[in-house]
């Protein structure tokens, strides 16, 4: 049975005109003296002008800047020793020390869509989405950004153009951490010698992070011989963990297309990549957001976790266990049977299912889909959250086929018991056409996550993994198709 899968002419390519403002290190203290140093030489008379310049060159491109300036001469000014500087010379210092950072300039793909927290306003028959995308610039280095849009009564799908401006999170300087859940991270990563009981005995119930370090500082130093080299890893793994579940803080006035998030630790640092954001309906009936993505580090994967009620606060959280590992996971927007539940790909080949009564731990791990069908015989994956429908638990899936093509299929699972397969498609869903071939990573369609709205899927995936288009399909063309 064939089916009906329509295109939209909606595609939104990478903009390398949507620029970050990070931090610029110049690569050692002694090179930033020395910046510094010829900054200082300038007379005064010329720096006002210089800082005008700067200021007229890139105020347009960036919200307060001069404000972006004095907050980056904060973080260097330990390289000074003189005080008594105006306030002009002070904001151009900080300003050699940024640099514009094209966050798109390689790639906008990847994306998952979630209906948006804010429904109101909308005519009978819309519903307002939020799309969360991969993008890619210098360095290769990922991170995630937002789009708005509106899926209209006709199904007919608008996104709205993106700001201008772009901004990183602020971190929340003193997150607060749980003592027992926090204990039983450190255990699964094998932390429980007696230097990790005496810092975490000196905790309360609840703990911020400069607590955390006080405690570990007093560790530290009432030791008289010094620390051991097993003292010195927990002290460091102790610490690595805590810094890995951080949250971040945009300002409501900051227009969601403007929030960008991007990599912040160790584990990240070659990028935050593949998003699967699903909204998660709690046993209370109110809805969070959840996002599994893989944090890249150059040579490590690692999946992670973010969560956010309102796309203004997000919390990253390790994942914990020995089955989160790997690259793909993705959650079922609710409970089943009193349990979080979870798609993952352990082995680069295969669909699993895991179960766990915690959403940070996962532990056990069962095979639920292998490949079969000639355009999958490579590997097949999730491709985002689980849909619920009448019928079961409507999963997109990927498989890779000869010449490393990739396509998008999809598998229907029991709403009760989502280790049964029901059905799956013995043909792709969606493969790339003759306009969807060339790009970044040719002949790839790739979606992290669909939503149903009025009887028709949406699909929005990565087109070559360069830009990003939009699909709708009859879900119940999908269901009639499947085996």
């Amino acid at each position: 049975m064939s089916i009906c899968v329509r295109r939209s002419a909606t595609i939104l390519q990478p903009d390398q005109r949507r620029v970050l403002l990070r931090p610029f290190n110049p690569g050692n203290p002694e090179r930033t003296a020395a910046i510094i140093a010829r900054i200082m030489a300038l007379p005064e008379d010329r720096v006002g002008p210089v800082l005008n310049e700067v200021t007229a060159e890139f105020s347009q491109r960036h919200h307060q800047i001069r404000k972006i300036f004095r907050e980056r001469f904060e973080q260097v000014r330990e390289s000074l020793s003189e005080e008594g500087l105006s306030e002009e010379r002070r904001l151009l210092i900080g300003s050699y020390f940024l640099a514009e950072y094209s966050l798109e300039s390689a790639a906008l793909f990847n994306p998952s869509i979630v209906p948006h927290p804010d429904q109101t306003g909308l005519p009978m028959g819309a519903l307002r989405f939020v799309l969360s995308l991969r993008a890619t610039g210098e360095g290769h280095v990922s991170s995630i950004t937002f789009r708005t849009g509106t899926i209209h009564p006709d199904q007919r799908i608008e996104v709205c153009p993106p700001a201008g401006f772009l901004t990183e999170a602020r971190q929340v300087t003193n997150p607060l951490y749980e003592k027992p859940l926090f204990r039983r991270k450190l255990s699964e990563l094998g932390l429980t010698g007696e230097f990790t009981r005496r810092v975490m005995n000196k905790l309360g119930d609840s703990f911020a992070l400069e607590e955390l370090r006080a405690s570990l500082q007093a560790q530290q130093f009432r030791l008289p011989d010094g620390m051991s080299r097993e003292e010195q890893d927990e002290a460091q793994g102790i610490w690595m963990l805590a810094r890995s579940n951080y949250q971040v803080q945009f300002q409501p006035e900051q227009e969601l297309s403007e929030r960008i998030l991007f990599p912040v630790t160790p584990s990240q640092r070659n990028g935050i990549e593949d998003a699967r954001f699903v909204r998660f309906q709690n046993d209370d009936g109110t809805h969070i957001y959840y996002a599994t993505f893989t944090a890249y580090d150059g040579t490590v994967v690692v999946p992670e976790l973010v969560e956010t009620a309102d796309f203004l606060r997000f919390r990253f959280i390790t994942l914990n266990g020995p089955a989160a590992q790997n690259k793909g996971m993705a959650m079922f927007p609710r409970k089943v049977r009193g349990a979080y539940v979870m798609l993952s790909r352990q082995d680069n080949e295969n669909i699993y299912i895991m179960f766990s009564d915690n959403v940070h731990f996962w532990n056990e791990y069962n095979v639920l889909l292998k490949p079969a069908f000639p355009w999958e015989l490579v590997q097949l994956g999730n491709c985002g959250s689980p849909i619920e429908t009448d019928a079961g638990w409507l999963v997109l899936s990927h498989g890779v086929g000869a010449m490393r093509k990739y396509c998008i299929g999809a598998f229907l699972l029991d709403r009760d018991d989502p280790t049964r397969v029901l059905g799956r498609l013995r043909e792709p869903l969606l493969k790339p056409n003759e306009n969807e071939r060339e790009g970044y990573v040719p002949n790839v369609v790739y979606t992290c996550g669909a939503l149903l709205h009025n009887g028709d899927l949406i699909i929005p995936y990565g087109l070559a993994d360069h830009a990003t288009g939009f699909a709708t399909v009859p879900l119940a063309e999908v269901l009639a198709a499947m085996n």
